[in-house]
């Protein structure tokens, strides 16, 4: 069996595809996964550490600006727009799928579309809660679309091709209990946790908040434990806490440059607080877990804030847009989930009723389904 998986742009896109791989590799002996992204996209990083070939293709976005500069880069979109069609077509040629499968980003539409004019069994899934133009435009000539949430199913045209599956998460993830994960992090109180952080890379403007916010904890006694992840912000930060002569680690407030290991870490929080990416919320979804959700304003079609809202909708998150985390807005909002156990308890009661923790099963069975 060949699989093709197509994918980019985020890690929200390629983590659910690296995930199915696993699955078909682990189900079917000797199934071959190839890889399809953009040219310079971050997936070209991602999936080879991964152990999957990854071929590209020469797609850009549209910009939904009437600028004469962005004007010439839609023309120049339209010239790639053919020039990806020819490589979709050479790569189906040469590696034969048995089965296309597109999670998301610029990259998917040639080769999916080109895969569903040849009668190849085709799907998409839809990690965001609100689909993005190239899955809207996929959704009609794929046999299947899958999305993480019921919610979202009255953004397609046609629901009936649509199966609320879930978006399926890393195994590590279920790996602890709460209480493992405390021991095994070394903590020897009952203070709860707060996780913190902004993505892979950061985002300055909620670092700067968040050393106002970790300057007042520590003033204030740190009544709970933090992890911060500050990402490339980290040396800034560091150095103005040290200015402020706060002595981070030894009142369990810790501020780290990157989580390696998110999972552990997660699985010991009592509150998440962060961003509302695709991967994000398929992960606190997945596990239960009552959060803080900040949107980016700068993704496109302000996908992060709807993501957010429909967690936020059935009381398993607390919505906070950027621009009101103002003065201690964003330090009284965790202040009070933190100390609040009964409201924590009900939100992850309905995380569990929006998840759909056995996702990848369920994807690679509707998946062989189509195959027949």
């Amino acid at each position: 069996m060949n699989v093709l998986f197509t994918c980019g742009g985020t890690a929200g896109h390629v983590n659910p595809a690296v995930a199915l791989a696993r699955i078909f590799q682990e189900r079917q002996p000797g199934c071959r996964i190839l890889f399809v992204g953009a040219d310079g996209g971050m997936e070209n990083k991602l999936v080879p550490k991964e152990g999957y070939e990854i071929r590209s293709v020469t797609i850009t976005n549209f910009r939904r600006s009437l600028a004469p500069a962005d004007l010439l880069h839609n023309f120049g979109t339209v010239v790639n727009m053919q020039r990806s069609k020819k490589q979709a077509r050479a790569i189906l040629d040469e590696f034969r799928p048995d089965l296309v499968v597109g999670t998301g980003g610029y990259a998917s539409y040639p080769v999916v579309s080109e895969a569903a004019r040849r009668h190849i069994p085709t799907a998409v899934h839809e990690s965001n809660a609100v689909p993005g133009l190239t899955t809207k435009a996929l959704s009609r000539v794929v046999d299947r679309v899958m999305v993480g949430f019921e919610e979202s199913r009255a953004h397609y045209d046609n629901p009936s091709k649509v199966v609320v599956t879930g978006t399926p998460v890393r195994g590590d993830f279920f790996r602890y209990s709460q209480e493992e994960a405390r021991a095994k992090l070394g903590f020897d109180d009952q203070r709860p946790l707060l996780l913190s952080y902004w993505g892979s890379l950061g985002a300055e403007v909620m670092n700067q908040k968040m050393v106002d916010f970790i300057t007042k904890e520590c003033y204030e006694g740190a009544p709970w434990r933090h992890i911060h992840g500050a990402g490339r912000d980290f040396p800034w930060m560091q150095e103005e806490l040290l200015r402020r002569g706060l002595k981070l680690g030894e009142n369990g407030v810790e501020v780290r440059e990157y989580i390696y290991d998110m999972p552990l870490v997660m699985a010991a929080a009592d509150v998440v607080l962060c961003r509302a990416g695709a991967s994000t919320i398929s992960e606190i979804t997945a596990i239960a877990k009552p959060s803080i959700l900040v949107p980016s304003p700068n993704v496109t079609a302000n996908h992060q804030e709807k993501n957010a809202r429909v967690l936020s909708e059935q009381g398993a998150a607390v919505l906070l847009r950027e621009q009101d985390c103002v003065e201690d807005t964003l330090y009284d909002t965790a202040s009070l989930l933190v100390r609040e156990r009964s409201r924590r308890e009900e939100m992850a009661r309905a995380l569990r009723g929006m998840g759909v923790p056995d996702a990848g099963e369920k994807i690679y069975q509707t998946l062989l389904e189509i195959m027949k």
